[in-house]
């Protein structure tokens, strides 16, 4: 296992050799992003992850369209639930690619165990642009999403498209619609078809003149799942 490990760490601190250059100038564009959410129910494509009130932190880093970051989300009412995520994607004009690999086996869980307690993702999106603000995405689960029964792989897969309305008082409205296929994730069956419709409203709360808190309430519905959702968030 920690052969395993150790694996693993040397692919990501090759990869941000890839991503820092030795010698970097203004036209390289090497970013670092921080940041945090806050939400009241954590809800990822129609499932309620079961960890309430969450802290979402993340840390990115950006050059030339390539970019690596690290996103978790930890309960703060309740002891166990915590998720921990890697991306690795690369952008370039509406066009974006994204290869992510999924963890969220709880505080007492392992991390190394990538055998059964990883999931791996590989997503396509394309944002039309200003004129048209419609984002289609299509992502395949290719390792990690297993028959219960079986114990087989299923490569399941996930597609969504939404759209940006902008509205009076600088509120952008988000409407979305996804639906997943032959999926094991979400439950100890199969789920597939219509798992998330949501309205999202989003918008900047000034607090001075040189700064704001993003703040969104969203309306989730899970035909497949029989479920609704409305969910706060504000962002630092």
């Amino acid at each position: 296992m920690k052969t395993t490990i150790n694996k693993k760490l040397i692919l990501i601190v090759a990869l941000l050799g890839m991503l820092v250059p030795s010698t970097m100038s203004a036209q390289d564009k090497f970013e670092v992003t921080i940041g945090a959410d806050f939400v009241n129910k954590y809800v990822w494509r129609g499932f309620d992850q079961g960890s309430g009130a969450s802290i979402q932190p993340t840390l990115g880093l950006a050059w030339k369209g390539l970019s690596l970051s690290a996103w978790g989300s930890t309960s703060i009412t309740a002891l166990e639930p915590k998720e921990f995520d890697i991306s690795l994607g690369y952008s370039i004009g509406g066009l974006s690619l994204c290869l992510t690999d999924y963890w969220w086996n709880g505080e007492d869980a392992n991390y190394g165990y990538y055998k059964d307690s990883h999931f791996y993702e590989g997503a396509i999106s394309y944002c039309f642009g200003e004129k048209v603000p419609l984002t289609l995405s299509a992502a395949v689960m290719f390792a990690g999403d297993k028959n219960p029964v079986t114990d087989k792989k299923v490569t399941s897969a996930y597609f969504t498209a939404s759209y940006d309305i902008n509205c009076p008082g600088d509120i952008v409205l988000t409407p979305s619609i996804g639906v997943s296929t032959k999926s094991y994730m979400y439950a100890d069956k199969k789920i597939s078809g219509f798992t998330d419709i949501s309205l999202k409203g989003a918008k900047d709360i000034k607090i001075t003149d040189s700064f704001s808190i993003p703040v969104f309430a969203q309306v989730i519905v899970s035909p497949a799942m029989d479920k609704t959702y409305l969910v706060f968030g504000l962002s630092f």
